[in-house]
């Protein structure tokens, strides 16, 4: 089975068609070099440009700035093939999904001018710089500072566990223009830095348990100077602008989860219909059945649901909660089919030989990364 055989209510043909050429990059691109870009734990930037010059890279970004201006479901096509065939976290999904749209709007003109080409292109590899060590999820408990010093901001702090850290040009970071203003998420603003500004620097690769081809990174910043204008959008207003992405964020995390869920079990069906065990297919036993048709049954679901999501999103109706909802469901599926198809898989399951064992150790993350499942619940459980 494959993401074509499932019937979809979010796609158009001209979607389909983008879709066969995601395919076909995944597939002559990315698969091939798994355990290779796996071992070296990071993406090389030439994957960078020949995807952008395929335009697989920001969708979204309209025409005046270099881009296609499509509608966010051809970001979620990437998405899904990237996470249904190649099985390799690219990083594409953050710098689409989520830098691309902080820039396109909140920024100014002369910032849209000069980045968004770059990121169409493949040029610049971006990433947002959020999360802190020992903050975690509470944004507003950030201790990054930016302090302004006549025509510049100073910025002074670290992060932690941040995706593209190593082969970014351009962070977005997070950070502190008053540390006094209560409430806290008041003095919060975003910074455009250049990777090559001094003062800036990389930390470790983090090793990971999963998704080890994806890097992850510290960053530093000690009396990085950027200009005032190298604010995105006004100062303070940074948290209103982080809330407001986040359910495209969520939404995108969603759908990597489904898709990557969906492989998982199209695995395990061909794995237990070829492994023999007593005499007789693993697939003829009943609790194989069983489990695979409950996850057969919530799968069909997910897809429901997430085709749901994707067109309310596209016009403009997902909320902050639905997205959340979004993220909690479709992430909890994920870990819950990773699992028993795992299990499924007997021994072999627990080999990094296996496509599942690898698949499995990259699932763990979702559930944290983009807000915890537990502060999913409570921001559900806010509007109740």
């Amino acid at each position: 089975m494959s993401i074509d055989a499932i019937s979809r209510a979010a796609y158009g043909a001209d979607h389909e068609a983008f879709r066969q050429s995601v395919r076909q990059f995944m597939q002559r691109e990315v698969a091939p070099h798994e355990v290779e870009w796996a071992a070296n734990g990071i993406v090389p930037r030439e994957l960078w440009i020949k995807a952008g010059a395929l335009g697989l890279l920001c969708p979204t970004v309209p025409e005046a700035y270099g881009g296609p201006g499509l509608d966010f479901r051809y970001n979620a096509v990437v998405d899904e093939e990237s996470a249904y065939s190649g099985r390799v976290i690219t990083g594409f999904s953050l710098h689409s999904d989520i830098v691309a749209n902080y820039i396109v709007r909140y920024g100014s003109e002369e910032q849209r001018l000069h980045w968004l080409p770059k990121m169409v292109s493949g040029e610049v590899v971006t990433a947002i710089a959020m999360t802190e060590p020992g903050t975690g999820s509470d944004l507003q408990a950030m201790r990054t500072t930016a302090r302004r010093d006549g025509d510049d901001y100073v910025i002074n702090g670290s992060k932690t566990y941040i995706t593209n850290g190593q082969t970014a040009d351009l962070v977005l970071v997070c950070c502190k223009t008053d540390t006094r203003i209560e409430p806290r998420w008041k003095g919060v603003s975003i910074m455009l830095v250049e990777a090559g500004r001094a003062g800036f620097e990389r930390g470790r690769n983090l090793d990971k348990i999963g998704q080890d081809e994806a890097d992850t990174s510290e960053l530093f910043f000690h009396d990085v100077r950027v200009p005032v204008a190298h604010c995105l959008g006004e100062a303070g207003q940074g948290f209103i602008y982080l809330m407001s992405e986040l359910p495209q964020e969520r939404l995108s995390i969603a759908v990597h989860a489904q898709a990557s869920a969906q492989r998982a079990f199209d695995d395990t069906v061909e794995f237990t219909r070829d492994r023999k065990a007593f005499g007789k297919q693993v697939l003829d036993f009943q609790n194989t059945r069983f489990t695979l048709a409950d996850l057969k049954t919530k799968l069909q679901v997910g897809w429901a649901h997430l085709d749901w999501a994707l067109n309310r999103h596209c016009t403009g109706g997902l909320s902050p909660e639905e997205g959340a909802a979004a993220k909690l469901w479709h992430t909890e599926l994920q870990w819950e089919v990773m699992d028993k198809c795992l299990q499924l898989h007997g021994g072999a399951g627990y080999m990094n030989e296996y496509p599942i064992a690898r698949a499995w150790r990259a699932a763990r993350v979702t559930r944290i990364y983009g807000g915890t499942s537990e502060i999913m619940k409570e921001l559900i459980g806010r509007k109740l």
